[in-house]
Order: structure tokens, then C-alpha cells, then sequence
């Protein structure tokens, strides 16, 4: 029977049951969770900072650091509390409408982090690749079209799926083996004929990330023969070291959901809690891991956090 031909009764609540398998251990696990967390929140509220506090960083490569910063914030933080209130007080319960809220939210920030990252490949390419033209082609008229993109592509994408969900007939009970709302795991507790939220779940994950790492690898593969035609080692050695946190930022998004994709396809038989546990590596690290791999790499972000506390301690 369709979806379409099915009165609509959802629950008022959906129960999220954290790890299945693990519930004993919950504690246990917020530590690492919990400690991600922070460091996230720690390391992007102060790129942020740093940031906008400085307009020597107000050029092209910085405003789209901030933006990923941004996003990351927002990714991590439309999860992990609800996370932790599950792991700390056994507060499982999720409204119906703040469930789809919640994988809606997350859905479209992970759009937009991979959009982000393509266009910061996008920022690397002009920056080596046509460096006269620099500040000619990321105008801050374009950087504002692009940021309107990211967002705009992935609302796009995502508002089809709370809309569909919301019609479903949840016969299978209100309860769902994660830690936070991801659609797959609300469209098993729904009945009828769900096809369409698999194939359309699955063609925008293949699509975005695809098509994003087509043309990641096309800015480097056109940045990599440019950086080989310059006349000294040194002169290569430099333009390079600018590509080296982005390409940090991209192992660290990209890994993770390759792993996870990896897992669902050849490891049937694995126990639900390591796909989860998947799940939630690939939400947190991106965040955490961002904020230090641009400090620790890019010299005027190192120079303005290393300031910033000594006049701290002054």
C-alpha cells in the first residue's frame, strides 16, 4: 500500500534508543563524545573570532574558513546535545516535528560543509593557478553568491524529505536505533511504500558527493600541474603548503563517510551499534579536527590564536 493512500498517524514522540547494544556503557562513551564536542565548539567559536576580530583576515581563503567554521558549529551542535542528554539522563524522547527538524538540520549542514569545501578548492585553484586575477575573480560580490548557493542548494535538496515523512504511517512503532533523527533510520520505523525516500536518499548522497569530489580532484589535479611548472623547489614547496589544511579538511569529511558507506555495504552482519558508532565519528571529527588542522597549518591563524593568549596571560 502507498504512503499516499494511508492516513497519516504519526507518533508524537519518537524514542531514540543511543546505542543499541551498548546502553551500559553510555556513560562511558560521552567522554569521548562530550570532549569532542567541546574541542569543536572551543576551536570554531575562536577561528571565528579570530576572524572576524581581524580584517587583515578578511580575504577570500579566511571568509570561507569562516563559513565552514560555521557550519560546523551547527552540524555538531544539531546532535550532540540531544546525544548527550540520551547518554547523561536517559532523555530519549524526541518530538515528532523536532525529530524531522533535527535530520533535516543535519542533512543540509552536511550538504553545505561539502559544498564549502569545494569551494574553498575553488579559492586554491584561482589562488596558484591564476594569481592575478585573484582578487579580480573572488570579489566579495561572488564569495556572498556562493555562500547563498551552498545554503540554497542544500534546503533544496533536504525540505522533500521531512515533507514526505511527515505523511508516513508509523506502524512499526515510535522507537529508532540511533542516537539522534538521520532519515534512513525514521524511514525503517515507517510503513507503506517507502522506495522513494531510499532511491531519493541515496541518488543525493551519490550525487553531492560525487559530483563535489569530481571537481575537488579537478581543481588539484589543474593546481598540481601548475605547482610542477614553477622554476624552484622552495617556490612548489610554498604554493603547495597553502593546499595543505584543505586537504586536510577534505580527508577528514570525506574518510569518515566513506568508511560508513563502506561498512553498510560489505558488512552486513556487523553489529547495529559499529554503524552508529560510524555514524556519530562522522559527525563529530570533521568539526573537531578542522579547527586544528588550520591552526596548526596556516601561519596567520597560528600567529593570531598564539596572540591571542599571550595577551591573556600578559
Amino acid at each position: 500500500m502507498s504512503a499516499s493512500n494511508i492516513t497519516s498517524t504519526h507518533p508524537d514522540a519518537f524514542l531514540l534508543v543511543g546505542i543499541p547494544g551498548l546502553e551500559h556503557l553510555h556513560i562511558w562513551i560521552s567522554i569521548p563524545f562530550c570532549s569532542a564536542y567541546t574541542l569543536a565548539m572551543f576551536g570554531n567559536c575562536t577561528l571565528l573570532f579570530i576572524i572576524r576580530a581581524d580584517t587583515a583576515l578578511h580575504e577570500p581563503m579566511y571568509l570561507f574558513l569562516a563559513m565552514l567554521a560555521a557550519i560546523d558549529l551547527l552540524l555538531s551542535s544539531s546532535a550532540l546535545p540531544k546525544m548527550l542528554a540520551i547518554f547523561w539522563f536517559r532523555d530519549q524522547e524526541i518530538n515528532f516535528y523536532a525529530c524531522l527538524a533535527q535530520l533535516f538540520f543535519l542533512h543540509s549542514f552536511s550538504i553545505m560543509e561539502s559544498a564549502v569545501l569545494l569551494a574553498m578548492a575553488f579559492d586554491r585553484y584561482v589562488a596558484i593557478c591564476k594569481p592575478l586575477h585573484y582578487t579580480t575573480v573572488l570579489t566579495g560580490s561572488l564569495i556572498t553568491k556562493i555562500g547563498m548557493a551552498v545554503v540554497s542548494r542544500a534546503v533544496t535538496l533536504m525540505i522533500p524529505l521531512p515533507l514526505l515523512l511527515r505523511h508516513f504511517h508509523y506502524c512499526r512503532g515510535p522507537v529508532i536505533a540511533h542516537c539522534y533523527c538521520e532519515h534512513m533510520a525514521v524511514v525503517r520505523a515507517a510503513c507503506g511504500d517507502t522506495r522513494f525516500n531510499n532511491i531519493y536518499g541515496i541518488a543525493v548522497a551519490m550525487f553531492i558527493g560525487g559530483l563535489d569530489l569530481f571537481f575537488i580532484s579537478l581543481s588539484y589535479i589543474f593546481i598540481l600541474h601548475s605547482v610542477l611548472q614553477l622554476a624552484s623547489q622552495e617556490a612548489r614547496y610554498k604554493a603547495f603548503g597553502t593546499c595543505v589544511s584543505h586537504i586536510g579538511a577534505i580527508l577528514a569529511f570525506y574518510t569518515p563517510a566513506v568508511i560508513s558507506s563502506v561498512m553498510h555495504r560489505v558488512a552486513h552482519r556487523a553489529a547495529p551499534h559499529v554503524h552508529i558508532l560510524l555514524a556519530n565519528f562522522y559527525l563529530l571529527f570533521p568539526p573537531m579536527v578542522n579547527p586544528i588542522i588550520y591552526g596548526v597549518k596556516t601561519k596567520q591563524i597560528r600567529d593570531r590564536v598564539t596572540g591571542l593568549f599571550l595577551r591573556k596571560n600578559v
